[in-house]
């Protein structure tokens, strides 16, 4: 279980290998680099191999080939890579002799990674889990291939657009020392350069103790590019360094001149006397001899003039040596505690589309996240025989690294082309088909019955061949939560009466209820169900119960939907009420606490503009938002409304708004939830208007311009229409300049009320209106936004006349003091979501029909991160603290998980503490430390372990252990 920490008896990797500097002069870190963006135009092959260079002129091969070639010439000179993802392929193809010479390179610091990761995630539509696990995955090639000179230093996110706040705490926590980033909103780059805030310390979270997610950030000066005139790369034009005097066209002494302009016109943005260059950009150094030969010719000649008093230093560098440079400098740095979202490049182009763009990539992704965490679980539950069983090999890094590339800023993010969503999707398909045999014999080890199983991937169109055709059944669900879960089930089924048994033979309520009409179109011919069996299950933490199905009559079901009236459904928590003429919600009332706040909703679609207006051309598109008008439209005023009551299970009404807009509100026994399935789509584009389709809610809560949205799934920022914690806003788009982020809730609220979504993927929101609130679902658009990559998003969908998208919103309404005491589990209950597999006929009498890993359920304050084979006998669980600090009476306090008594099938020898991305031990990280400008806020304090066994958990704490394990 140890970790490759081994360096080589040469090796001056690290900041020891850094250049020297001069301190009485500004010294220019030229830092070579290159961005491979993890597909976008072209698939993830396509840029590996150099191919369809009629899209784009990329080959990651070559640049690779070309850089290790051209550092060998000279041991001065020095290159980062950022994407492990490319390196991890090139890598596997070379030859032992190329791999000790890569390897030197990086044992003394001339090759260094950054950032490390499997991709540069996007920041805005990644949740956290997501994202620690990419990273985990890139970082542990890069430690098992290298040892300590393969761990990053640095984060480096040059291209995403726009920054979140949990990804920096995250980096933090992974032992990171700083963060570099190019992108940020055009208003705030302003005022920084002028006040000289471009590097600053960021806190980025309220509940952690500083420094534990503090990190030091700097934002780049020129994106990710050189500086203008100094690209020597073979796709540019600039011109060579021309240093033969005796030839025409010498232009030394220009380009001298020009470079120490801009030197030290960057140099009045920055504090210290050292600045950052970078010399390199997208797929940039495929012929790298063309940078360094004309690089080397700038520091030797800049350099010259300095024996004339000239005080400029330029050297090749890296983002980590011009790091420890600024650290070693002993500077205050300003404090940011807020996000960088939403990020404008000027005062009509604000990208804040993509927060919803392809939203059936980003639901696939988000429930590929959930697949990925049950086959890592049920890999331990299982054994080894898990991987090579009765139905054949299996493995969980396939759908590891289709959930890494996933995480690409142009990836979960919707920008990227077409051609490409698909492939993204084909992967995270073919990962799971891999995951799957390892399921299927996971389970049959545990339950001890090897009867075919299969599983149903389109239940949200009411799709199952096995339940629709078979008379008797039986349903595993797996459930991957460390609590007890209870689910609603919805089967397709022909039947019209069926009984359900769970796994101690009592009889569960079921009932058939009519397939709805907007699920008819949505399936078309794929499936020939007339109804759903809808009943409840309970499955047990990390582990599985079994559900016995029959039939007891064979005939469709018999339609229950009427037409409604003034109507209510309630169950014991919640009653909503509509209006009688406009067939809309107008009510929700919390019978615990006996308060009701009026809530409308409706469907509505901004008018994405076309580019003809003529003081700013610019469209909406796939990464921007720009509606012609702050009003949207409304779809209809009024809702064909109609009625399904299920006895004790469920009680739904069916809305009607168009041909192309539905919805089914549902609540379900037991819940203190108000579940919205919307389905939007095709949306029509034939009247040439491109469309945003939003769901508003608005109520009557006092909200006063604030409202709250999550931060990649974890803590939550307070949002202020029309307003920037960190500068005055000139507000000019009042729609898009809005636009927040969310991944997986937004709620807004006054003293008495809130009012909670919970979403099913990453989409983009905001609150324009007091009381209101709203919700990005859809956009097909005509034209595109001129950010590169270049084709309308107009998605064909499976049928070529437009993607049909459908979700679902869960609604809490609360006092705001108990209002995270249900949102949180309810989100967790959303990303991690129970496995169902189906078995046909009766299971034998032998097999186990109930199965836990944990010996109890975890705490409500614990979520169980990670649970994933590491090594032979070692697995990596991560334990997090749900709960921020202050956000529940109940939960908001330390809580304390023995590991020893964690699991039911696994005996814990032994536990080591590592870094959150797992390739440092807790007790080797050694940060550098920063001085940050003075806060008024009162900093969080922590709680201590009381014993090894004994593990505490402060809000918002994730730690992570190495365990050793032995299958009892």
């Amino acid at each position: 279980m140890k970790l490759n920490i081994l360096i080589g008896r040469n090796s001056i990797c690290g900041y020891r290998s850094c250049p020297a500097t001069n301190p009485s002069m500004l010294n220019v870190h030229l830092v070579p680099h290159t961005h491979d963006d993890v597909g976008w135009l072209k698939t993830v092959d396509q840029y590996y191999y150099g191919d369809r260079n009629n899209i784009q002129h990329a080959g990651v091969q070559y640049i690779l080939d070309s850089v290790i070639d051209q550092l060998q010439k000279d041991p001065a000179r020095r290159f980062i890579y950022v994407e492990t993802a490319f390196f991890y392929r090139w890598w596997k193809q070379q030859n032992q002799s190329t791999q000790r010479i890569v390897t030197q390179l990086v044992n003394e610091g001339r090759l260094e990674f950054i950032n490390g990761g499997w991709c540069m995630s996007d920041e805005a539509t990644t949740h956290y889990s997501a994202v620690i696990d990419q990273m985990t995955l890139g970082l542990r090639f890069l430690n098992d291939t290298f040892g300590e000179c393969g761990r990053p230093r640095v984060a480096w996110h040059i291209d995403p657009f726009g920054h979140a706040r949990e990804h920096a705490s995250i980096f933090a926590q992974m032992g990171y020392d700083g963060f570099f980033f190019g992108r940020l909103d055009y208003q705030d780059k302003a005022r920084r350069m002028k006040t000289k805030e471009m590097e600053m310390l960021w806190r980025a979270s309220e509940s952690l103790t500083p420094p534990l997610a503090d990190l030091f950030t700097g934002v780049l000066p020129n994106g990710y590019n050189p500086p203008e005139g100094f690209c020597w790369d073979q796709s540019c034009n600039d011109a060579p360094i021309r240093d033969d005097p005796d030839l025409e066209d010498y232009n030394v002494d220009e380009i001298v001149q020009k470079f120490l302009n801009a030197s030290y016109r960057q140099a009045g943005f920055y504090k210290a006397n050292h600045i950052i260059m970078t010399m390199g950009s997208d797929f940039q150094y495929e012929n790298a001899n063309l940078w360094y030969k004309n690089m080397d010719k700038l520091i030797k000649y800049v350099n010259a003039l300095q024996a004339k008093g000239s005080k400029v230093n330029v050297l090749y560098s890296t983002p980590s040596c011009y790091l420890q440079e600024l650290n070693l400098a002993n500077l205050t740095w300003p404090l940011k505690t807020d996000d960088f979202f939403p990020y404008a490049d000027d005062a009509h182009d604000f990208w804040t589309g993509y927060f919803t763009s392809r939203p059936a990539l980003k639901l696939y992704e988000r429930l590929s996240n959930s697949r990925l965490q049950t086959c890592n679980q049920l890999e331990v539950l299982g054994g080894p025989k898990s991987k090579s069983g009765p139905f054949g090999e299996g493995d969980s890094d396939t759908m590891k690294r289709a959930m890494g590339v996933a995480q690409h800023h142009d990836a979960v993010s919707g920008t990227e082309k077409q051609h490409v969503a698909y492939d993204y999707a084909r992967r995270l398909a073919t990962g799971w088909a891999h995951c799957e045999v390892l399921v299927r014999n996971s389970l049959a080890i545990l339950s001890g019955s090897e009867a075919p199983r299969v599983f149903c991937e389109n239940l949200n169109i009411s799709v199952c061949p096995l339940t629709e055709s078979s008379h008797k059944f039986s349903m595993n669900v797996y459930n991957p939560l460390g609590r007890t879960v209870s689910w609603p089930v919805r089967l397709p089924v022909n039947g019209s009466v069926y009984s359900v048994t769970d796994a101690n033979g009592r009889a569960v309520d079921s009932q058939v209820v009519p397939l709805s009409k907007s699920t008819q179109e949505v399936r078309r011919n794929r499936g020939y169900a007339k109804g759903e069996l809808v009943f409840q299950v309970e499955a047990p933490p990390l582990g599985y119960s079994t559900y016995i199905i029959s039939m007891l009559r064979d005939e469709p079901p018999a339609s229950s939907a009427k037409p409604t009236a003034t109507r209510s459904i309630q169950n014991k928590f919640l009653k909503v009420t509509f209006d009688e003429t406009t067939g809309l919600l107008s009510s929700l009332t919390n019978l615990e606490t006996n308060q009701t706040i009026q809530l409308t909703q409706n469907f509505y679609w901004y008018n994405a503009s076309a580019g003809n207006n003529k003081e700013s051309p610019q469209t909406s598109g796939a990464y921007i938002f720009r509606p012609n008008s702050s009003d949207p439209f409304v779809i209809n005023k009024t809702a064909e409304t109609q009625i399904v009551t299920v006895s004790s299970t469920v009680q739904e009404v069916t809305q009607w708004f168009s041909p192309w807009v539905s919805q089914v509100v549902r609540l379900y026994e037991g819940h203190r939830e108000l579940e919205l399935e919307w389905t939007v789509g095709p949306v029509p584009v034939a009247d040439g208007l491109g469309k945003e389709v939003i769901t508003r809610l608005d109520t009557d809560i006092k909200s006063s311009d604030y409202f709250y949205t999550d931060s990649n799934g974890r803590e939550v920022l307070e949002r202020r229409k029309d307003y920037r914690p960190t500068w005055e806003l000139k507000q000019t788009e009042p729609v898009a300049g809005n636009y927040y982020p969310i991944n997986s809730r937004a709620y807004i609220k006054d003293d008495k009320h809130q009012l909670t979504v919970v979403t099913d993927r990453s989409q983009g929101a905001s609150s324009l209106y007091n009381g209101s609130l709203e919700i990005m679902l859809h956009r097909r658009l005509l034209y595109d936004d001129y950010r590169g990559v270049g084709e309308p998003l107009s998605e064909p969908g499976d049928f070529s006349d437009g993607l049909v998208a459908r979700g679902r919103l869960l609604l809490t309404f609360t006092p705001p003091d108990t209002a995270a005491d249900v949102h949180r589990p309810l989100a967790q209950g959303m990303v991690l979501q129970p496995l169902l597999s189906f078995q046909d006929g009766t299971p034998s009498a032998n097999t186990k029909l109930e199965f836990s890993g944990l010996q109890t359920d975890l705490p409500p304050a614990v979520h169980l991160l990670t649970l994933s084979q590491w090594d032979e006998d070692t697995v990596l669980i991560r334990l997090e603290h749900q709960y921020q600090a202050k956000e529940s009476k109940t939960h908001s306090q330390p809580v304390t998980v023995n590991l020893q008594k964690l699991f039911s099938t696994l005996d814990v020898l032994g536990a080591s503490e590592m870094s959150l991305g797992a390739n440092q031990w807790k007790e080797d990280m050694d940060r550098l430390q920063w001085n940050a400008e003075k806060t008024s806020k009162p900093l969080p304090l922590s709680a201590k372990d009381p014993s090894p066994w004994e593990v505490t958990l402060n809000p918002m704490e994730i730690r992570t252990f190495l365990l050793r394990v032995r299958q009892l």
